[in-house]
C-alpha cells in the first residue's frame, strides 16, 4: 500500500509517517520503480503501536524503546513495566503541577476585579509584585 493507504489504515497522518521514517522509527518495506514508498501490514501494525504509545503520552524516545522491546521476543516484562512506571510517576507529577497552577490561577482570578480599573492581581503576580501595605487590590473595597 502507498503512504496514503497506510495513513488511513493506521490513523497516523502521512506527514507523521514521513517524520517517523526520517528519525528512523519506522522503515517502509521498499519503494516502487517510481520511488514511492510501499507499506505492508507489518508497517501499519508498527504505526498503530506508535500512535497508541504517543496517545498515552510516551515521548518519542520512550516510544522507540517500547517499540524495540515489543519487537524483541526475548525481552523481560520488567523492563517494559519500568518504563511505564516511570511514565506514570512523571504524569502524576505533571498533573500535580497543573492542579497547583489551576488553584493559583483560580485564586488570582477571584482576586481580580475584572473591571475598568488598571489594578490587576494576576499581572502583579506574574510580574512578582506585591501590593504595598495599605493598598487595596482591584477586588478590595
Amino acid at each position: 500500500m502507498n503512504i496514503g493507504e497506510a495513513s488511513t489504515a493506521s490513523g497516523v497522518s502521512a506527514k507523521m509517517i514521513r517524520y517517523y521514517e526520517e528519525i528512523g522509527l519506522i522503515a517502509p518495506k521498499g519503494r516502487t520503480q517510481s520511488n514511492y514508498r510501499i507499506y505492508g501490514e507489518d508497517e501499519v501494525h508498527v504505526l498503530r503501536f506508535i500512535k497508541r504509545a504517543r496517545s498515552l503520552g510516551f515521548s518519542l524516545e520512550e516510544t522507540e524503546t517500547l517499540l524495540k522491546l515489543w519487537q524483541d521476543k526475548s525481552r523481560t516484562s520488567a523492563s517494559v513495566k519500568d518504563i511505564a512506571t516511570t511514565h506514570i510517576n512523571d504524569l502524576e507529577r505533571r498533573i500535580a503541577e497543573m492542579e497547583s497552577m489551576v488553584k493559583t490561577l483560580k485564586h488570582l482570578s477571584h482576586c481580580c476585579g475584572g473591571n475598568n480599573r488598571p489594578d490587576c492581581p494576576i499581572l502583579d503576580d506574574l510580574a512578582g509584585e506585591q501590593p504595598a501595605s495599605g493598598e487595596h487590590s482591584a477586588a478590595g473595597p
